[in-house]
């Protein structure tokens, strides 16, 4: 990835393509069991903005979890990544939740906040009140990326885990390991070739792997190689496929479109730049369309005419 690294982007791609495991991992203190029948949506946010203004942060993921059989009511997940702990605020983060809380009607709000640093010395209680009464008191589920034992996630069937093994703790001599751990997740649990590679750049962004130690995870795990050169050519192949298909039907239109122009300035004199302009950015089945209608037409509006 070119120029900065946009982590709070990186990390709602992720939320966003994997909304499941991601809730069933950052929000694994909760003991978060959604079950089969959940449905997870992701709410815009077009329509949080018009209600919460520019106070809210764009790159915070809020995610509804509804039960259609009725076997639980609906939850709100308030997900926010921070890269630096130094900037969390925790009355921020109960002021989203309030404001979510009154704009959905529900109490049914929980908060989560993903830490990519330690994030040892950060408020994780606000208590509002007095001497003698506390009015509110709001506390959230805490994902300390750093500060999770990477060996207990190595083999973990929940693909979010897998891809954050770069992101948690582990000696500094396993890095090739955990490199190689977190792309066996990512071709063992994603079949969608796109996202193989959106998230290859993912391990590979916070793995940041030298040179040399490429060269040994190539050695070592020469099946996993093979897989990320496969993925690679396979790829390559398919966008040089596509272009070349592109290519043909950009071809195909532009003759189209010439010739009725030709027949069109035979017929009915110059044409003028609209007219033009309107050739050049019609489709196959418009020219077609217009081909055909110009064997009867008496003017140029009824070349265009629908009927």
């Amino acid at each position: 990835m070119s120029g900065i690294t946009s982590h709070d982007q990186n990390f709602k791609n992720l939320i966003l393509d994997y909304p499941r495991q991601a809730l069933e991992f950052f929000a694994a203190a909760k003991g978060l069991d959604l079950g089969q029948g959940a449905r997870i949506t992701p709410i815009r946010q077009e329509q949080l903005k018009s209600r919460l203004g520019d106070r809210f942060h764009e790159l915070d993921v809020p995610l509804l979890v509804e039960w259609p059989d009725g076997s639980r009511e609906a939850l709100l997940f308030m997900l926010e990544e921070e890269t630096n702990p130094a900037r969390f605020s925790i009355h921020r983060l109960a002021q989203y939740c309030l404001e979510l809380s009154d704009m959905f009607k529900t109490n049914r709000v929980v908060p989560v906040a993903i830490f990519l640093r330690a994030a040892q010395k950060v408020p994780e209680t606000l208590v509002l009140g007095g001497d003698s009464f506390t009015y509110l008191s709001f506390n959230y589920l805490k994902c300390d990326l750093a500060n999770l034992d990477a060996n207990q996630y190595l083999d973990s069937p929940n693909l979010v885990a897998r891809l954050n093994l770069p992101n948690m703790a582990w000696p500094a001599d396993r890095k090739v390991d955990i490199y190689a751990h977190a792309t066996r997740g990512l071709f063992t649990l994603e079949s969608d070739p796109e996202k193989q590679r959106k998230y290859l750049d993912f391990i590979d962004i916070y793995t940041a792997l030298d040179d040399n130690q490429m060269h040994e995870y190539q050695a070592r795990y020469p099946q996993e190689n093979s897989k990320m050169v496969g993925l690679t050519e396979r790829l390559l192949n398919e966008g040089l496929e596509k272009g070349m298909r592109q290519g043909m039907q950009k071809g195909r239109q532009e003759g189209e479109a010439s010739l009725l122009a030709r027949q069109l300035t035979r017929r009915f004199g110059s044409l003028d730049s609209a007219t033009e302009q309107r050739l050049q950015q019609a489709s196959s089945d418009d020219l077609e369309r217009w081909a055909d209608n110009i064997l009867d037409a008496r003017t140029l509006d009824e070349v265009f005419s629908k009927h």
